[in-house]
C-alpha cells in the first residue's frame, strides 16, 4: 500500500497545458503508434442499442420486451442507451452546468481539492502510480455517494454554490435508476428480481461519480482522453457530453464511435457483473478520443458491489456444462489493480479466471 500514498511525479493538470496554448503535446501523453486513434478512425455505424425504459411501467408484454432488449444488448454489446429513464431533464441540465462551472474556476480553487492515489477522491489528472507511465489527456473529479460511511461532502466542491446539493440530488436519482436496471438485469439472467442486488451486498452497495473533463488538444491524433479499459465495478451510467462525441466501444477489431441520443444515459456492464453472471454478460473495452476544437465533459456514475463482499459466479448460473469461470474476489481487492496500474484493457478480470 505504500506505493499508493502519493503520486510518483508532480501532477500537471491537462487543462493547464491546454490553456497555455501549446502547439505540440508533451511526450508523456503520446501513445504508441498502435494505440493512437489515428490508426483507426472509429467506425460510425452500427449504433449501440437504444432501449425505452418506459415499457417497464406498462403492460406485461411491454415489460417483457424491455427486459429482452436489455438481455440482447448485454449479450451482443455490453453497452446500451436508455431513454424514458425517469431522471429529470432539468436536473440533468443543472448537474452539467455546475460541473462546467467548476472546471472554469481558477486553477488554485480547483487545486484545493487535489486528490491522491489512496482514494482518488477529489480533483485529479492521472490514474495509476507507475512512474514514467504514458498519461491520458484528461482531468477529472471523483467523489463517493455510497456507502454513507465514506461519503464526505467536505471533499466535494463548495463552488459553484449549488454544486453539493445538485450532485446529491443527481446521485439519489442515479441510485434509483441503477436499482431498476439491476432488477431488469437479474430477471434477464433468469434469476429472481432482487437476486443480483443481493449478490452485490443488498442495500450496502457503493456508488461514486467521476466527472471527466477533456480539454482541447492540439494533436488529438497522438493521444487519448482515456485509454482502453473495461469498468472494474458493477454497472456504469454515463451522461455524455451533449455536443461533442468521444466515447468509442470496442466491437471485434473495430472501435465504434457512440452517437449519444439526446436525453439518454449510456449504460455498460462492468467486470463485477461479468463475474457474477459467469460471463453470460461481459464487460467491454472502451476508450475516449479528444478534440482539437472543443472541450468535452461527461459524468460517469458507477454502481458497485459492497466493497468487502465476496464476488463470485451466482450459483444458478453455474452448471456442469458451465463451471465457475472466476475465482472469488472482493471489490476492494479488485479495484486496487486499477489504482496501482490505471486503465489496462481487461487484464484484471482475465487474471481471475479459474484454472
Amino acid at each position: 500500500m505504500d506505493c499508493l500514498q502519493e503520486w510518483p511525479e508532480p501532477v500537471v493538470h491537462v487543462q493547464a497545458l491546454s490553456d497555455s496554448a501549446l502547439t505540440t503535446i508533451p511526450d508523456l501523453y503520446i501513445k504508441p503508434p498502435s494505440e493512437r486513434p489515428s490508426s483507426d478512425k472509429g467506425v460510425a455505424t452500427p449504433h449501440i442499442p437504444v432501449i425505452d425504459l418506459g415499457g417497464l411501467a406498462e403492460g406485461a408484454a411491454e415489460c417483457r420486451a424491455t427486459i429482452c432488449a436489455v438481455a440482447d444488448a448485454c449479450c451482443s454489446w455490453g453497452f446500451f442507451q436508455v431513454v424514458n429513464h425517469g431522471v429529470s431533464p432539468d436536473l440533468v441540465r443543472k448537474v452539467r452546468e455546475v460541473w462546467r462551472d467548476f472546471f472554469r474556476l481558477p486553477m488554485a480553487e480547483k487545486q484545493a481539492y487535489a486528490n491522491n492515489p489512496r482514494t482518488y477522491e477529489g480533483y485529479g489528472s492521472r490514474v495509476g502510480v507507475e512512474k514514467g507511465a504514458i498519461l491520458d489527456w484528461g482531468d477529472y473529479f471523483y467523489l463517493h455517494l455510497l456507502p454513507e460511511s465514506i461519503k464526505n461532502q467536505d471533499k466535494w466542491p463548495a463552488l459553484p454554490s449549488s454544486c453539493r446539493q445538485t450532485v446529491q440530488e443527481y446521485g439519489d436519482e442515479m441510485v434509483k435508476l441503477c436499482g431498476t436496471l439491476m432488477k431488469v438485469l437479474s430477471i434477464s439472467l433468469g434469476l429472481d428480481v432482487d437476486q443480483l442486488q443481493a449478490a452485490f451486498g443488498g442495500d450496502d452497495v457503493g456508488a461514486c461519480l467521476r466527472v471527466n473533463y477533456y480539454p482541447r488538444c492540439p494533436q488529438p491524433e497522438l493521444t487519448l482522453g482515456l485509454s482502453p479499459h473495461s469498468d472494474p465495478g458493477g454497472l456504469t451510467a454515463l451522461l455524455a457530453d451533449d455536443c461533442v462525441k468521444g466515447l468509442q466501444v470496442r466491437r471485434g477489431d473495430d472501435w465504434v464511435t457512440v452517437q449519444p441520443v439526446a436525453g439518454a444515459f449510456i449504460v455498460n456492464i462492468g467486470d463485477q457483473i461479468q463475474i457474477l453472471s459467469n460471463a453470460k454478460y461481459k464487460s467491454v473495452e472502451h476508450r475516449v478520443t479528444v478534440n482539437a476544437a472543443q472541450e468535452r465533459l461527461s459524468l460517469a456514475f458507477f454502481y458497485n458491489p459492497r466493497s468487502d463482499w465476496p464476488i463470485a459466479p451466482v450459483g444458478q448460473l453455474v452448471t456442469p456444462q458451465r463451471p465457475p469461470l472466476y475465482q472469488a474476489t472482493t471489490f476492494d481487492e479488485y479495484r486496487m489493480h486499477v489504482r496501482k496500474n490505471g486503465p489496462t484493457g481487461k487484464t484484471q478480470v482475465e487474471s481471475l479466471k479459474a484454472i
